[in-house]
């Protein structure tokens, strides 16, 4: 990740020293000298980073290193910007000011205002440099004495090996846990006690809960059982008003524009009164008999028969929903483990002549899974493109099985995987931490927003749009991605990332990119804490919010404000919010559809590179 933020500073580093050449723009004196060193200086550090993005796990002073690196890669990026804006400020003005002039002469001569102004801007821009120079010169020091390991001055190639996307509920070896759950859901077990028959399948991260829970949503026979199905990820914390949003939403099949709890549960109410419906709840987290005992109440007025089924890792919550039957979902055998990676691994492999060398490999990787189906789906997939036995043994062999029973939080599987990725598109998925879990992600809108912060490297033989469809379909056939939605040709257009892989997404990004909530009881206590993020959704919790703290979010790239709230009464707020966040790359305010012309500030955000309101979207090339 930090790999492809000091790629793209040396790039944009290079250009716009040739920009500023070509413009006949001089600089103040002495930054001419600091560049080939500033230069320099990133190349040596870019050479460790694969060594220090593997040692971060376990040695949190290396993460400090990469924090830092980081802070002063996106403060550099951003002077850069300025940099190439006030170049073609300057040839702007000086156009302006030729086509004004009353006599015809051969050279342009700005006025002595607009003089005063570019000198004052290279000055400032010149001393910004000065300054990120001096936090180079103390990072690259801390290098020094890491002793990492340089992989070389070349370029680490950036191989893309074409292969399709398995979802895992194709292969996901619970066949019998499905028909459990079904014969629940679909009243063949007696009921043993009034009232709301709850099902809850209980079990670790990675065990495939939310995918048996969707093998049942989708069945047939449900769908034709019950008069409405609704689907919320509930996940921590748990919001009463998002998760009433939530099932109003799921049952008008249009935004809610409701804001008040009282308001949502009458809502509800009236829409299944006397309809048997089917509410699934995934990944519930919540111990709070309150809020549950609020959901309940209101879904009592369903019809008998209704259901609902839940997801969780913890046994409390299953207590306190006071659950009807309750499906422990367990590892998987030994036996199905091995099934299980041997299809995915071998995928449109059936006469491979490796097959039988690589067998016995695949096997031991598989058992080293533990019996988790996203770990074993995860390394299937890694290898479905490994011909060779010294690449399985590599896998087989790494350190990162060796992780303490903290780290391995964050999985061993994923960790390989990542570590496999391109560093473009390692720094393309760790991006994906800004979307909300259980989000879901459209795959062109990603794409825009990955080239709006320069993601995308293209050799100019291929469109960005392109270049962005091949990460993605990399990221989807190596299980970053999953839920896949297609169109009629075959093509993932929708997707889904799995909790644990979003939490591994935000373990890489976790100074960076977060789910900011903002309400009137949160009122700046993160103020420094917020001068750190660059990647930020926006999720109101209250009908007329207070934005105060988040105009702390100076250093901010990308805001996705798609949590829709009573624009009327923040309009002003988010004014204000904007004259604060002067570094914006990309702003989504789709959701508040009450939205009929933007604010005036938006005109002055002059790195702006995307923007999308309601369906429409203003892309604009770095």
């Amino acid at each position: 990740m930090a790999d492809v933020l000091v790629s793209i500073v040396l790039e944009r580093l290079t250009s716009v020293v040739e920009q500023q050449i070509h413009e006949q723009v001089s600089l103040v004196l002495g930054v001419e000298s600091e560049i080939p060193s500033l230069k320099k200086t990133l190349r040596s550090v870019r050479d460790v980073l694969e060594d220090a993005e593997k040692r971060q796990v376990k040695e949190k002073s290396v993460r400090g290193w990469l924090e830092n690196l980081k802070d002063m890669a996106y403060e550099m990026e951003d002077v850069l910007d300025e940099w190439s804006i006030a170049i073609l400020q300057f040839q702007m003005e000086g156009v302006e000011n030729a086509s004004t002039s009353k006599k015809k002469v051969s050279f342009c001569m700005p006025s002595p205002c607009i003089c005063f102004k570019q000198v004052a801007s290279r000055r400032d821009i010149a001393l910004k440099i000065k300054g990120i120079k001096q936090q180079l010169d103390d990072i690259e020091r801390e290098r020094i004495r890491f002793n990492f390991v340089s992989r070389g001055s070349e370029e680490r190639p950036e191989r893309f090996i074409t292969t399709s996307a398995i979802d895992i509920s194709e292969v996901c070896s619970r066949d019998m846990d499905k028909k459990i759950i079904l014969d629940h859901l679909l009243g063949k077990k007696r009921q043993e006690k009034p009232g709301l028959y709850i099902v809850s399948i209980v079990g670790t991260g990675g065990m495939g809960k939310t995918t048996l829970a969707q093998l049942a949503y989708s069945h047939s026979e449900v769908e034709f059982h019950f008069d409405e199905r609704i689907w919320i990820c509930v996940s921590d914390p748990f919001d009463p008003i998002r998760v009433f949003r939530a099932i109003v939403e799921a049952l008008q099949e249009k935004p809610c524009d409701l804001h008040e709890l009282d308001a949502l549960q009458k809502e509800i109410k009236t829409r299944i009164a006397e309809k048997k419906f089917l509410l699934v709840l995934d990944d519930v987290w919540t111990e709070d008999n309150r809020s549950w005992e609020q959901l309940k109440n209101t879904l009592l007025c369903g019809a008998e028969g209704s259901r609902i089924l839940a997801t969780t890792r913890k046994e409390s919550v299953v207590k306190m929903m006071r659950t009807t039957y309750k499906h422990p979902l367990g590892e998987l055998s030994l036996e199905q483990s091995r099934a299980l990676f041997h299809q995915i691994a071998f995928y449109e492999r059936s006469t491979w002549e490796k097959e039988e060398e690589l067998k016995e490999i695949g096997e031991k990787i598989a058992d080293k899974c533990k019996g988790l189906p996203l770990a074993i789906k995860t390394l299937g997939n890694l290898l479905r493109i490994k011909n060779s036995e010294e690449e399985w043994k590599n896998v087989l062999n790494s350190e990162v099985w060796q992780l303490d029973e903290f780290e391995r939080d964050i999985s061993p599987a994923l960790l390989l995987s990542y570590y496999d990725l391109p560093p473009a598109i390692q720094r393309c998925f760790s991006f994906c931490a800004v979307f909300p879990k259980d989000s879901v992600i459209e795959r062109d809108e990603l794409i825009k927003l990955w080239m709006a912060q320069s993601y995308l490297k293209s050799d100019g033989r291929k469109e960005m749009e392109m270049v962005g469809r091949t990460y993605f379909e990399y990221l989807a056939a190596r299980s970053f991605f999953q839920d896949f939605e297609k169109d009629n040709y075959g093509n993932i257009i929708r997707c889904k990332m799995h909790d644990i892989v979003h939490d591994f997404a935000q373990f890489l990004t976790h100074n960076e990119c977060f789910i900011v909530e903002v309400d009137n009881q949160k009122k700046g206590s993160m103020d420094l804490f917020f001068q750190k993020i660059r990647y930020a959704t926006l999720v109101v919790r209250e009908s007329t919010p207070n934005f105060a703290s988040t105009c702390n979010m100076k250093n901010l790239h990308t805001l996705l404000a798609k949590e829709e709230f009573n624009i009327s009464s923040v309009l002003e707020a988010l004014r204000n919010l904007l004259r604060h966040l002067t570094c914006l790359r990309a702003l989504d305010l789709s959701r508040n559809r009450l939205i009929e012309e933007l604010p005036k500030e938006v005109g002055k955000l002059i790195h702006l590179r995307y923007l999308k309101q309601f369906v429409i979207y203003i892309i604009c090339k770095p």
